[in-house]
């Protein structure tokens, strides 16, 4: 079971809940105004908090506030001035409150700053393009893999090469075609060859 807030963490809670106007109005509004508990105002022209802040023009209606403010000071059924302990702590508390927002502002803005820092950084990195050096290459890239190129010695072997991807039919039966012309070319060539072998046995 959660236990109950204490009256000056509830006022604390509700001072941070109110829209940062309000609590630059009602902080102004607390030292130019004779501030009272337990009513909204007096005929000796005291106010409440609130209302000293709608006269500065923080014009928020928030009950939970007033319902917080008259339990941390005790309010009785009278109005009466409100202590200057009392004042003392509602002005930190909003000054503290304000304080916590320039402070994560500033973060939020050096966080802002920094993310495009690295969006320049990474978009130069990528737009500079180093040319290759095989010198310059690890180890690793530069091994030697024992393979070589053997496309002069395998070209007029049918079958020694894989077909490009094609995304059309037609273009693949016309790959085919060259393909299985490429092949009776070689065979008509092997027998010539064959022939020739065999005159030469002749003679």
């Amino acid at each position: 079971m959660r236990r109950p807030r204490r009256p000056a963490q509830d006022l604390r809670f509700t001072v941070d809940c109110l829209p940062r106007r309000t609590r630059v109005a009602m902080l102004e509004g607390i030292r130019e105004n004779s501030i009272i508990v337990g009513a909204y105002t007096d005929r000796d022209g005291g106010v409440c908090p609130m209302l000293a802040a709608h006269r500065c023009g923080g014009r928020t209606d928030l009950a939970s506030f007033a319902r917080a403010w008259d339990r941390y000071t005790h309010a009785g059924s009278k109005a009466r001035q409100a202590t200057p302990r009392e004042l003392l702590t509602l002005s930190s508390m909003l000054e503290a409150s304000l304080e916590h927002d320039d402070s994560v502002r500033d973060e939020f803005a050096a966080a802002v700053a920094e993310l495009e820092a690295a969006k320049a950084r990474r978009a130069t990195e990528v737009s500079v393009v180093e040319p290759f050096d095989e010198d310059a290459a690890t180890p690793e890239l530069a091994r030697d893999t024992g393979e070589r190129d053997r496309s002069r010695e395998l070209q007029l072997r049918p079958g020694w090469s894989w077909l490009r991807v094609f995304r059309r039919y037609d273009e693949y039966e016309a790959a085919l075609e060259r393909v299985r012309a490429a092949e009776h070319t070689v065979e008509e060539r092997e027998l010539d060859r064959e022939l020739d072998d065999r005159e030469l046995e002749r003679v």
